[in-house]
Parts: structure tokens; C-alpha cells; sequence
């Protein structure tokens, strides 16, 4: 949503807002301009003639009960998004279950450095241009959310599906109709790059196969560093060195290498682009140290990205892993218990923090609690003194890996802040 505000206000538009809690996106947008109240279903809309509003919202919010009374036109984020995309020629949609951050972001410094006139819409924070840049209109970088089949609205002129794992099947009601919905926005642009094997795989492939049509070939790894070859066919385009940790960010970056090659990009500036990258926050991104054990935090909260995560720990590991991961929604948890028992029950030292519900309620099949005691070595945590106390075991050459995508980041910083002092 700031992001999105944020490509207002450069319209010159004026924008307001609320949020339940001051955070560091609502005093960026104060910053550049914006009118943000905090608290719940604080301040009017009166005075505004568009009133977005995201998924999280429910149906009887204060806020939006009030836009309905004023007869103000009402969007979803979803929509909001789609209207804005139409202000730009040539729109590039960046879905699938994991990876759409960094991909987005990837392709933004490959945008930038090949000098095309673009605007970028991040779901995180990337080092260098955060959650938004904007240099022109000619391309709109975006990432095209599955929940609530949200993506659908979009009509890019490129989709990119970097993977179809099953997640939000709350919404869905089945792996089937899932996977419908990724085969419409497939078949929704002019061209479609995906991962090669996938049950897409449909126009542009990318992947470690030969066989697709962007490859990866001759990988090398340097303390969970990545290079790589890049073949376009048979054709051997050049050399990519990451500077992110993580195997499946090879995956990310042959994503945007795809898409910069159909967009005419030099394999040069890709390669400088893809160099410039250093990360975004959340993603395997170094927080400090608890005593002498480092601490990483990255937003995995899914089977296969936590799985990923634990890969690249191992790769940079001297001492033992301690794992603290928070369940994101008890949908999620029920729909992917299996799977959630199976990636964690190898850890050695886990602790499983409360639930962060998001926009559910309380329902205790899909708990944080029920989840750790299906588990053969975890423990559960209910406050932020619960993770203190099972770190005060770390050492030196320990490392601490913070999973999740709701408030175990801010949770993380402070735990880090309080054994600093």
C-alpha cells in the first residue's frame, strides 16, 4: 500500500491514510507529504475522493462504512493497482508463491543500470530503492499478489510465475483452482516467462535444466555466494555473480534475466545490474548478534521458502543452527501442517513463536503451540522473554535464523537490543 502511495504523491496528488501502529512505512509517507492518523479506524475520509483499502480490511470497518455513507469511490488494493499500471506503456506482473520481491527488485537494478525509464512496485524494502522508484513511464515493475486471486486484475504485457506451490488455499479452495488461476494470468500477457517444469511452463522458460530456454550451468558456490553461467539455449550469454546469499536466488535472478532479455537489455547490463543487487530486508538479511551467535532474519514462512532458508544456513554455518520460526495465519498452518512438520522436524534447535493471525481469529488446529508439539525437538514461545531465554543457550559460531513473515523481525531487533545491553 505505501508504495503505492508513494507513486500518488508523485503524481502530485494529494494522500492521506491510517494505520493501526507508526511504523517506518507510515513516516515515509509523512516525510513526503502524506496526512497519516494511527489508531484504529482513525480519521476521516471525507476529504478524500478515492478511498483504497487492502485485503486485511473487513467488510464493516469504520473507515469504509463512512466512504459508502459519502458515496466516495471505493477500490480494492488489488484494483487500485491495476488502475495505476495503466499510466505506463509496457507492464511486467511478477507472481508465484515465493520470490516476487526479489525478483521485482533484481530487475529494477538490471532497469536502472541499462538506463530504460521505469517505475518499480516492491513488496519489501530493497537496499537501494526501498519499496518504490519511479524514472519514468515507459515500464511498470510489479508484484502480482495470488491472494484473493488479486493478480487476475492485472494486464501485463509480460507475466513472470516464478513458482505455483500451494499457499492461500483458504482462499482458493483447492490446489486445482489454484493453479487456474496461475494458468489465466499466464495466457493474460503477450508473453509469459516461467520456470521450466513447472505445471505452467508456459512461453519463455528459465530453470537449471538445459532444456529451458534461459539456463543455469556451471554454478559455483562461495560461502553461499552464487556464480553461474547463463545460456540462452545453446547459446552461452556470460557469467553472473550474486550478492545474495542462496541456491534458489539463482532461480530469481535467471527470472529477470529472461524478462531483461526480451525487454532488449545487453547481457552486460544485466550483469552489472544483478551485481549492484545486495539484498532486501527479510531476505536472509543479517540483523546483529545475540553474545557471539549471529543473528539472520528472513521473511520465510511457507514449507519451501523456510526449506531454502535452512539450505543457506547450512552453507554459511561454522557452529550449530537455532531456528525461531513464527506460523504467519492458522490457515496457512492447518493447510500446510505436513509440510511444515516435515521442513522443521530436522532442526536441532527450535523454538515456535506464537501465531502471527493477521487478519484471522484464534483457532487452535492451526496453532503455533499445536505445531510444536508435533514437532521432535521444538519449543514453543509465547512472549519475546520465551526466545530470549532459549538463545541464552547460543555460542560462539552459533547461528540464529528468525523465520516469518508477521512481527518476529521486530521482535528479533529487540531481543538483539536487549542482549547488547
Amino acid at each position: 500500500m505505501s508504495a503505492l502511495a508513494k507513486f500518488v504523491l508523485s503524481e502530485g496528488k494529494r494522500v492521506g491514510g491510517s494505520d493501526n501502529v507508526s511504523n517506518v512505512y507510515t513516516q515515509e509517507l509523512e516525510q513526503l507529504g502524506a496526512h497519516i492518523e494511527i489508531g484504529n479506524s482513525k480519521g476521516s475520509v471525507s476529504d478524500y475522493e478515492v478511498i483504497v483499502y487492502t485485503d486485511a480490511v473487513s467488510e464493516n470497518d469504520e473507515q469504509l462504512s463512512e466512504a459508502r455513507e459519502h458515496n466516495k469511490v471505493i477500490m480494492s488494493r488489488g484494483r487500485f493497482l491495476y488502475e495505476v499500471s495503466r499510466a505506463f506503456k509496457k507492464v511486467i506482473g511478477i507472481s508465484g508463491c515465493h520470490g516476487k520481491t526479489t525478483c521485482t527488485s533484481m530487475l529494477a537494478h538490471i532497469f536502472s543500470v541499462s538506463g530504460k525509464r521505469f517505475c518499480c512496485h516492491i513488496g519489501g524494502r530493497d537496499k537501494t530503492f526501498c519499496n518504490f522508484y519511479n524514472s519514468g513511464k515507459d515500464y511498470f515493475l510489479t508484484e502480482a499478489c495470488e491472494y484473493k486471486k488479486n493478480f487476475l486484475m492485472l494486464k501485463p504485457d509480460i507475466s513472470v510465475i516464478l513458482n505455483t506451490e500451494p499457499d492461500h488455499l483458504e482462499c482458493y479452495g483447492s490446489e486445482e483452482k489454484l493453479r487456474e488461476a496461475y494458468m489465466i494470468f499466464a495466457k493474460s500477457a503477450n508473453v509469459c516467462v516461467s520456470s521450466y517444469g513447472d505445471f505452467v511452463s508456459e512461453g519463455i522458460t528459465f530453470g537449471f535444466d538445459e532444456n529451458a530456454d534461459f539456463s543455469a550451468r556451471e554454478i559455483e558456490c562461495d560461502n553461499g555466494f552464487y556464480s553461474f553461467s547463463v545460456y540462452d539455449g545453446a547459446v552461452y550469454l556470460g557469467k553472473i555473480r550474486l550478492n545474495v546469499y542462496g541456491k534458489h536466488n539463482i532461480l530469481n535472478a535467471l527470472a529477470a534475466i529472461s524478462v531483461a532479455r526480451i525487454c532488449g537489455v545487453p547481457f552486460d547490463k544485466i550483469a552489472c545490474g544483478l551485481e549492484k543487487f545486495c539484498g532486501v530486508e527479510r531476505r536472509f538479511e543479517y540483523l546483529g548478534k545475540i553474545g557471539d551467535a549471529k543473528c539472520i532474519a528472513d521473511y520465510a514462512h511457507h514449507p519451501d521458502e523456510i526449506a531454502a532458508a535452512l539450505q543457506t544456513a547450512q552453507e554459511v554455518l561454522k557452529g550449530r543452527l537455532f531456528v525461531v520460526f513464527q506460523p504467519h495465519t492458522y490457515s496457512r498452518t492447518i493447510n500446510l501442517f505436513s509440510g511444515f512438520v516435515e521442513t522443521l522436524s530436522a532442526v536441532e534447535h527450535l523454538l515456535v513463536y506464537r501465531t502471527f493471525a493477521a487478519r484471522e481469529y484464534f483457532d487452535d488446529k492451526g496453532s503455533a503451540l499445536t505445531l510444536s508439539q508435533a514437532l521432535p525437538n521444538a519449543c514453543y514461545g509465547g512472549c519475546p522473554n520465551d526466545i530470549y531465554d532459549f538463545l541464552k543457550k547460543t555460542g560462539e559460531d552459533d547461528l540464529v535464523l528468525f523465520l516469518g513473515a508477521g512481527d518476529i523481525y521486530d521482535i528479533a531487533k529487540s531481543i538483539i537490543i536487549k542482549a547488547d545491553n
